[in-house]
């Protein structure tokens, strides 16, 4: 295995010069460096980053950790966050927990051994107060996700804002039984898009019925189950909202598991904006998500956040949208 000692005697100069031209440094002549570059690449060297990590104090490398790398909602997100981390010379490790706590536990436990130098978390799962004492040790941003009280940077929608009005369309096109599928009600998100729900149903005084509710975890086979106990009712509900796409796609295709016709018989609206709601037949009615935007503006905040430079501003609420399409409708009757 090819060493910087190696590179070092091939071109003549000492590893300190090696090191320094391969960390970039302008303080070498331009012959010294083609010198050492050249012998790079006559050897074959690739420099060994984990002890350069461990000289410097930083790896140029950030962890993501999302709850379903399976969601095409966080592709979005994904795809923002590397170009920033690309365009600032930094690096992205993908760390997915399957919505399981201890996964996101040893996530952090890898941020703590310093092998990177931030996190952005896409899911909290675990209590608050123990991301909070790892945020006093290295930079942590929170995507989509946050935490009333404390102060760690946060880029997010308005939620309960949001799903009010993704409930309140459903209103204003006559709907008066309208059901509700829940992301986890372990998680923030899960309780607020609950929460703009409720609000809306009360300002339109509107009963809300506990039976109506059903929980789920963001994917199309828990939209399908969902949707399968709701259409079970001696009086099922003329309108679902489903708070993510996919759970409103399982949705769709229970309801046509049931006979029913979207938007005809029942209609649909989901929450995200992921491109499977253009594809699927009807169209996906749903409220859309700066996906890209939370991407890039999280990674700007963390890189801002190790360089010391982070901007006052640390919780962003970004702007939602009510897209309509097909699958709503006013009731039949």
């Amino acid at each position: 295995m090819t060493k910087m000692d190696d590179v070092a005697k091939l071109a003549n100069v000492s590893t300190a010069t090696v090191s320094r031209v391969l960390s970039k440094n302008p303080n070498v002549s331009l012959k010294t460096q083609r010198r050492v570059l050249e012998a790079v690449d006559i050897l074959g060297y690739k420099p060994n980053r984990l002890a350069s990590n461990f000289r410097k104090r930083s790896s140029k490398t950030v962890v993501v950790v999302l709850p379903d790398i399976t969601n095409s909602f966080f592709s979005k997100i994904v795809q923002g966050l590397e170009e920033v981390a690309q365009s600032r010379g930094y690096h992205v490790l993908l760390g997915d927990t399957r919505n399981n706590v201890e996964s996101e536990r040893n996530f952090i436990d890898l941020v703590n051994q310093k092998f990177v130098d931030g996190m952005i978390l896409a899911t909290a799962r675990l209590p608050k107060e123990e991301i909070l004492a790892v945020s006093q040790e290295i930079p942590i941003v929170l995507a989509c996700e946050y935490f009333d009280g404390f102060d760690i940077p946060t880029v997010t929608i308005d939620n309960v804002s949001a799903a009010r009005e993704a409930t309140q369309h459903l209103v204003n096109l006559g709907h008066r039984r309208i059901g509700f599928i829940s992301g986890p009600l372990s998680i923030v998100l899960g309780r607020d898009r609950l929460k703009g729900y409720r609000q809306a149903m009360l300002i339109n005084e509107l009963p809300v019925e506990e039976s109506l509710i059903q929980e789920g975890d963001f994917t199309v086979q828990a939209g399908y189950n969902a949707m399968m106990k709701l259409m079970a009712s001696n009086h099922p509900p003329s309108a679902i909202f489903a708070a993510s796409d996919e759970m409103a796609i399982g949705a769709m295709k229970a309801a046509r598991n049931k006979g029913l016709n979207v938007p005809e018989d029942v209609s649909i609206i989901g929450f995200d904006d992921i491109p499977a709601g253009t594809y699927v037949h009807p169209e996906l009615t749903t409220i859309r998500q700066p996906a890209f935007e939370i991407g890039t503006q999280a990674m700007n905040l963390l890189l801002d956040m190790i360089k010391g430079c982070a901007k006052e501003r640390k919780q962003l609420v970004l702007p939602h949208q009510v897209v309509l399409r097909e699958t709503t409708t006013s009731p039949r009757g």
